[in-house]
């Protein structure tokens, strides 16, 4: 016999947006007990192989405003270029809800075969009815052979997908979700 869930209080029916760290990242914001840590905290082991990066950014809305409810998550190969097993090479960021930034520090991915050293990002925020695909490239490697930038139709939009050097083994890369400067978004 089925019976009135009464107890339960209804929730926005949105997955991103006002709620996304609660059940994305409960300890990011303060809520523990849950998990141990969140899942993808850390995408390689402390002694992985290769050298550590730290890159930072922001994901802007139409008119440029940094949006502070997003999750980002990572995938990306490891120094040598390879995907390793289990959830090695992923990581999961929220923004920080005072300034829209996120940050992830991993190992800088080595080429994979036949492409440019990259990571794959998907995007979730407030007003995006599906998780968005986009790739980070990097400044100053050799994209010359990526198949994907190869492929872009606007040419002059490839800059939206590489993360600038920073120094210091820092990157910036900022996501545009709309207007001007708005960044490549992949169909997969």
């Amino acid at each position: 016999m089925v019976q009135p869930l009464g107890y339960l209080p209804e929730s926005a029916s949105q997955t991103a947006g006002p709620y996304v760290h609660i059940g994305c990242t409960p300890n990011f914001v303060g809520i523990h007990g849950i998990y141990d840590q969140d899942l993808g905290l850390e995408p390689f082991p402390k002694d992985a192989k290769g050298q550590r990066i730290t890159i930072t950014g922001v994901v802007r809305d139409g008119v440029g405003k940094s949006l502070n409810d997003v999750l980002v998550e990572f995938w990306q190969a490891d120094a040598d270029g390879k995907y390793g097993p289990g959830a090695q090479g992923f990581a999961r960021r929220a923004s920080n809800f005072d300034t829209g930034e996120w940050e992830l520090t991993t190992i800088k991915p080595g080429a994979v075969a036949g492409m440019a050293p990259h990571i794959g990002l998907w995007v979730v925020a407030r007003g995006i009815n599906i998780g968005l695909q986009t790739r980070l490239y990097f400044e100053g490697d050799d994209h010359s052979k990526d198949p994907l930038l190869n492929r872009l139709e606007h040419q002059n939009r490839r800059n939206t997908l590489i993360a600038k050097d920073t120094g210091n083994g820092t990157w910036r890369f900022d996501i545009q979700l709309q207007g001007e400067g708005e960044t490549v978004f992949l169909d997969m």
